[in-house]
């Protein structure tokens, strides 16, 4: 299987953005789309989203099962994945009728990335939108790990506490990935 659609994942505080932003930059990557993560998006631009939980990850569901819709075939990165808000909100997954199983198929790989929560209080910041307590971001990361780990390409890079350890074991991986 050609590695094309990837879901890169993970709790608060786990460095996606930054290494999204990464790949961007580097060429070898230049052939991708990337999606920015919708729930930071919607939430900048009205925090009511928290309200309703069951319309705000309907609503995220939707808007990225579109997009990559779009796409067809073509290769892209996402900062989350269709199954993420089951993650946030498990009992969103009886208003939209789907199955892990089918979610699956939309990616051919599934990169989480642990959160810094795992280091401590230190390492781990909050923001406008990540109002998470470390507790919280912590139990995201279990419930993310649970919903993913089923893909048959998941794969697991742990907080560091030098954001660039992590960052090589993530291209490494990701690398090795794409050239299988």
């Amino acid at each position: 299987m050609k590695i094309s659609q990837i879901v890169i994942t993970g709790a608060p505080a786990s460095a996606k953005t930054e290494f999204i932003e990464r790949l961007r930059a580097m060429p070898e990557f230049s052939h991708f789309t990337f999606f920015e993560e919708l729930a930071r998006k919607l939430l900048g631009e009205n925090s009511s989203g928290r309200d309703n939980p069951e319309e705000f990850h309907r609503r995220i569901y939707e808007a990225q099962s579109k997009r990559e819709s779009k796409l067809g075939e073509r290769p892209f990165i996402t900062d989350r994945g269709t199954l993420d808000a089951f993650a946030f909100h498990p009992e969103s997954i009886n208003l939209i009728a789907t199955t892990f199983e089918r979610e699956y198929r939309r990616y051919s790989a599934v990169m989480q990335l642990g959160t810094a929560a795992t280091l401590g209080e230190k390492f781990y910041a909050q923001d406008d939108i990540r109002t998470d307590s470390i507790e919280e971001a912590l139990k995201i990361d279990k419930a993310l790990s649970k919903i993913w780990s089923g893909h048959d390409s998941y794969n697991y890079v742990a907080a560091e506490i030098e954001i660039e350890q992590k960052f090589k074991k993530f291209i490494a991986l990701l690398r090795e990935l794409i050239d299988q």
